[in-house]
């Protein structure tokens, strides 16, 4: 059943290079290294990374973990990181850098301790064969280069020494949410892990384990750490805490099954409901979340979505060695709730029960479509995330099905989710083609400028392993959803190169060669959003949101439409500053996305304005599109599996990025709180 919102796929367009390649999966090239996380940089490159590792590609003479995808040639080009990221967290900055958090300490083949342990020999802090250092405190910074820039220079590369640049405590698995001014939150995490965050049964988490119970900040403080408590409670089930920042400043976090909002200004909880019908999210079991759409028909009240994950007992979940139970034995779960942390009637949050994934999924991932609907993607039917070289309570290592990993039965077919659609019929796959590469542990996916979305990763295995039953997968897909299957897509001009809070609207123009039919009708169901897909890593994006603009148009005598858009609310709480993509979908159908800035691109309070106010539409009689069926300009090359380029190309919003050098000068120096 297709659901409402996807009905103008079946108006019958005229063939094109673009419909072979809808609801399918392209060819997406060799990443090099298997993609454990990943982001999009700018308009032409993403950046991979995995862990320390024996990839046969290698960079100044060892295993390379860092890489950057071309979204025109799908080659991936090796980039060298210094410590470990195994498992580490990342988030955006106010001018397009982006920034990743701690990881695992040096390892060797196998995932042994590097040669070099450090003090206690429970962690590493440099190994000889994969020459990594310790990551466990790093912070690495990158500036995304385009292809007018040398990436072999330092500007170009990351930044990563933790003699000069570090945080307070070791991280691994932290979760990341940067405030309304881009300063991140960086909570939690293990010191040293391994399958959940505690020892069972629990006794003092708080002094005898192996979690980090507190939360520090990027820029970094002199502050010392405080105790978040709320880590504590969750004791286990808290690796990468589920967080989202409200339109007051604080800050939903989920774990385990409890729910908070936090003000970590004066790092104050207030209890929400527990998570329904025992069903856990966060890692390691993983369900898809996200936030829904933020748009004016609700007037921007935020509204988050979990489905899947699964429905094991604390007992199941067991210690930091292996969990109490054959998980790949266990379904996962299908469940999906809505809550509303922050009603604006002022009535209590509560979880509100959805509709089901249309099967149980661990490790499925939600990415937000131009459109408003929401991809899943990845996962597994049955277990959790997580991998075991010493088997289960009740399993050894040679009695595991699936070798290393934890979980079973692939789910290779995406579903769409529409947030708008009447309860019962919001999922559908009609018209979704399987992948034949199954996505398990350390699997990730991302929109792409134009639309599609990037599929890489999945490797359950401690070292790498190409025959393993889920091997380390190094092949990428790009899957194009239904709207590929137009036979034209707008092209847009005049869109600006940064975004405001608030303040005087700006006029997008789309040309009648955009779409065809009425212009009135094609005016009419004009929308124009910005998007960020955040930090991927874990089935889950950090910092990914979505924002309709408010929006009206003129419509022209030639007929081509002028679209009259307001600027984001003036709440930096809504969408922090920093890069994002903007997109003008015409009756369901969207443009590639130009790169823009949301804020002035520095760290610090932004810049409000008034709420931007917007003219009267203004309808034309008898005027149409002029498209006739043929790809525009603007579209997609899909038919040759490649990613199409954006309009501005070279947008001139990469313009407000400062140089790497001046960044790591004021690093030396001492000057932390640089101009990011």
């Amino acid at each position: 059943m297709i659901i409402s919102t996807l009905s103008f796929f079946s108006l019958g367009f005229a063939s094109s290079a673009l419909a072979a390649s809808a609801g399918t999966f392209a060819d997406g090239g060799q990443t090099l290294i298997s993609v454990m996380m990943m982001f999009v940089g700018n308009d032409k490159k993403v950046y991979t990374l995995d862990k320390a590792e024996g990839n046969a590609a290698k960079v100044n003479g060892h295993a390379a973990w860092g890489a950057v995808w071309d979204m025109d040639t799908h080659e991936s080009t090796v980039m060298d990181v210094r410590t470990n990221s195994f498992c580490a967290s990342g988030y955006h900055l106010p001018n397009g850098s982006y920034v990743l958090f701690g990881g695992n300490g040096a390892v060797g083949p196998g995932g042994a301790t590097g040669s070099q342990p450090n003090p206690g020999g429970f962690t590493g802090a440099w190994d000889s064969t994969y020459q990594d250092f310790d990551g466990g405190q790093a912070i690495r910074v990158l500036n995304p280069c385009t292809d007018s820039d040398d990436f072999n220079s330092p500007q170009c590369q990351w930044f990563d020494d933790p003699t000069v640049l570090a945080m307070q405590r070791r991280r691994w698995y932290a979760a990341a949410e940067a405030d309304g001014d881009g300063n991140v939150v960086i909570m939690g995490g293990f010191k040293s892990g391994g399958y959940v965050n505690r020892n069972y049964p629990v006794g003092d988490p708080l002094q005898n384990g192996g979690a980090e119970y507190t939360y520090e900040y990027y820029p970094p403080r002199s502050d010392p750490p405080q105790i978040f408590n709320f880590l504590v409670r969750t004791s286990g089930l808290n690796a990468y805490a589920l967080s989202f920042l409200m339109p007051s400043g604080k800050m939903f976090v989920q774990a385990n099954l409890s729910t908070i909002l936090w003000d970590h200004t004066t790092n104050t909880e207030t209890p929400l409901p527990d998570m329904p019908n025992g069903i856990a999210r966060v890692y390691p079991a993983s369900g898809a979340s996200a936030m829904l759409p933020l748009t004016p028909a609700t007037n921007y009240t935020p509204t988050l979505l979990f489905c899947g994950g699964s429905g094991m007992t604390e007992f199941q979940y067991g210690n930091y060695t292996f969990p109490f139970a054959d998980t790949w034995n266990i379904p996962a779960s299908n469940d999906c709730q809505r809550i509303t942390p922050e009603p604006q009637d002022g009535s209590a949050p509560v979880y509100v029960q959805d509709d089901d994934m249309l099967e149980g999924r661990t490790m499925g991932q939600f990415i937000h479509l131009p459109t408003g609907q929401m991809l899943v993607v990845n996962g597994a039917l049955n277990g959790t995330a997580g991998f075991s070289n010493a088997g289960t309570l009740t399993s050894s290592q040679d009695q595991m099905p699936y070798w290393e990993s934890l979980a079973g039965g692939p789910v290779l077919t995406p579903a769409i989710y529409d947030p708008n659609a009447p309860a019962g019929s919001r999922w559908s796959n009609a018209g979704l083609s399987a992948s034949t590469i199954p996505r398990l542990y350390h699997s990730t996916a991302i929109l792409l400028p134009d639309a599609s979305v990037l599929i890489a990763g999945s490797n359950p295995n401690y070292d790498v392993n190409t025959t393993a039953i889920y091997p380390t997968e190094y092949r990428a897909e790009v899957f194009y959803p239904p709207y590929f299957s137009a036979p034209v897509r707008p092209v847009p001009t005049g869109v600006p190169k940064t975004l405001s809070y608030g303040g005087s609207p700006f006029d997008i123009t789309i040309p009648a060669s955009s779409y065809s039919g009425l212009a009135n009708d094609a005016a009419g169901n004009t929308t124009v959003v910005i998007y960020r897909g955040g930090f991927t890593t874990h089935a889950m994006n950090m910092g990914q949101r979505l924002m309709q603009l408010d929006n009206t148009y003129t419509v022209n005598q030639d007929g081509s439409f002028t679209l009259h858009v307001a600027q984001p609310p003036p709440n930096p709480n809504l969408f922090q500053p920093g890069p994002a993509f903007l997109y003008v979908n015409v009756k369901g159908v969207p443009s590639n996305g130009t790169y823009v800035i949301v804020g002035n691109g520095v760290i610090g309070t932004q810049p409000t304005g008034a709420p931007s106010v917007l003219p009267a539409s203004v309808r034309l009689d008898s005027v149409s599109g002029s498209a006739s069926g043929g790809s525009s300009q603007g579209g997609s090359d899909a038919g040759n599996g490649k990613t199409a380029g954006n309009n501005n190309t070279k947008s001139d919003a990469l313009s407000l990025v400062p140089r790497m050098g001046a960044i790591l000068g004021g690093l030396v120096a001492g000057v932390v709180a640089m101009t990011l």
